[in-house]
């Protein structure tokens, strides 16, 4: 009797899209790739199971493309998008008909804490061809997936060439995998954002706080960009992140990453999801010298404060003159979400020598509006308490929080705030009773 080879397992798996859409049960839970792991040409087809199935409710981290499911207020009776953090998809369906929630979470529990509360039951994922040992790759992320995995009754790959074949905990084998369709189309990839003159600033403190032999975390957009052209002097940096972006890819082509003074996962670059370029895809396929983790691993703050020097960059929408952190919410209207922030950030000042730096220009809507403020605006989600808070950095300059008094940091504030807002900070930090009423 003949054996199955992982290519006949794979041939006989092997569906088409609206087919395995099909196999999608009554009041399934499904859980999708984060971010550029999610499966376009099953998300696209989801919405033909209106009037076929209720109740159905679909999971993911920052969806990257708009599906007629989630935009589409008809189908809003069926589809419920439970998000762990809105991208612009969530955003404009929030508008369109209100069918998102929010989960709440810190990016190292989101998984386990969706798994001991409610089991999820069904993955959709992208994933790279398989290997001739019937191994998958998950490709760009393993945040939450690998605890879904562990409940899923039904999981359905979408294979992708286009994707970069990448180590650490993505290998899923065929054995696990019910059904698989092929949709080789390009991966979605994040602008290049130019840093204007403010993010250059807050930059250049940034790496003033950046010594030799630190370990990074940086995510996305001007801040993190203008941070990476202030690096390029340093050396034997190393990187621990939530988010592998393409400024890495830069530091470690300048020889600046060279990951060799870690002491957790030496000589590898480390995080649980990418995105980013072409270039930066391309320079993940078949890399041993990276890894993608599970989100349980990487964004584990015990697990960062084992990195020597940890330094993680993140950036906020405002800042009270108590210290609190809102990064998430545009008062009561959910914006993004809490992701790994508090993870990196308390894991960065618990490390030996490390420092967790919040970074938001002193300004919004065209220089009217204090980002540092004497209260956050009424409904505003409070990401990082008080009590968490390390450095916040503007353009005007960095200002220390922990240790330091509720009149010393309430002060350290109103220095780094705009010079226009500052007699206004003042006056009401008096009032209230946060800086000595003389």
């Amino acid at each position: 009797m003949q054996t199955e080879t992982w290519h006949d397992m794979y041939r006989r798996k092997l569906t088409s899209i609206d087919e395995a859409v099909a196999q999608v049960p009554d009041h399934a839970q499904i859980a999708v790739g984060m971010c550029c792991a999610e499966p376009p040409g099953l998300l696209s087809r989801l919405h033909t199971l209106h009037g076929k199935r209720t109740d159905i409710r679909v999971l993911a981290a920052l969806l990257m493309r708009q599906y007629d499911w989630i935009a589409k207020p008809e189908y809003a009776d069926t589809f419920k998008h439970e998000a762990w953090f809105y991208g612009d998809a969530a955003r404009q369906a929030t508008k369109a008909h209100g069918q998102v929630t929010v989960i709440p979470n810190n990016l190292h529990r989101a998984g386990k804490d969706r798994f001991e509360a409610k089991p999820v039951n069904v993955l959709f994922h992208t994933v790279s061809p398989m290997d001739k040992h019937g191994y998958f790759s998950m490709s760009l992320s393993t945040c939450y997936e690998r605890w879904v995995l562990e409940t899923a009754d039904l999981v359905i790959v979408e294979v992708n060439e286009n994707t970069p074949r990448t180590f650490g905990d993505t290998m899923l084998h065929i054995s696990q995998v019910n059904w698989i369709v092929e949709n080789h189309v390009p991966v979605v990839e994040f602008p290049n954002i130019t840093p204007g003159p403010e993010e250059q600033a807050i930059a250049g403190y940034v790496a003033d706080m950046i010594e030799n032999g630190s370990t990074i975390q940086l995510g996305i957009g001007g801040i993190p960009n203008a941070v990476a052209t202030f690096l390029k002097d340093k050396r034997d940096l190393g990187v621990h992140t939530e988010m592998v972006v393409d400024a890495m890819l830069e530091l470690y082509e300048a020889g600046v990453i060279t990951n060799a003074r870690k002491t957790l996962d030496r000589y590898k670059t480390v995080g649980c999801f990418a995105a980013g370029s072409r270039r930066l895809y391309d320079w993940l396929d078949d890399n041993p010298a990276v890894e993608i983790r599970d989100g349980n691993y990487t964004n584990d703050p015990y697990n960062i404060a084992k990195q020597p020097k940890m330094v993680s960059i993140n950036t906020a929408i405002s800042v009270d003159l108590t210290g609190q952190v809102c990064s998430e919410s545009l008062g009561p209207v959910q914006y993004s979400g809490t992701g790994g922030q508090r993870d990196t950030h308390v894991g960065s000042w618990m490390s030996e020598g490390g420092k967790g730096i919040i970074c938001l220009r002193s300004t919004a809507k065209g220089g009217t509006v204090s980002t540092i403020t004497p209260m956050l605006a009424p409904g505003s989600i409070v990401t990082m308490t008080r009590n968490d808070l390390d450095y916040v950095c503007t353009e005007y300059g960095v200002a220390r929080m922990r240790g330091l008094s509720a009149h010393d940091r309430c002060a350290n504030l109103i220095k780094i705030a705009h010079p226009n807002f500052r007699d206004q900070l003042k006056e009401e930090a008096q009032k209230y009773g946060w800086l000595p009423r003389r």
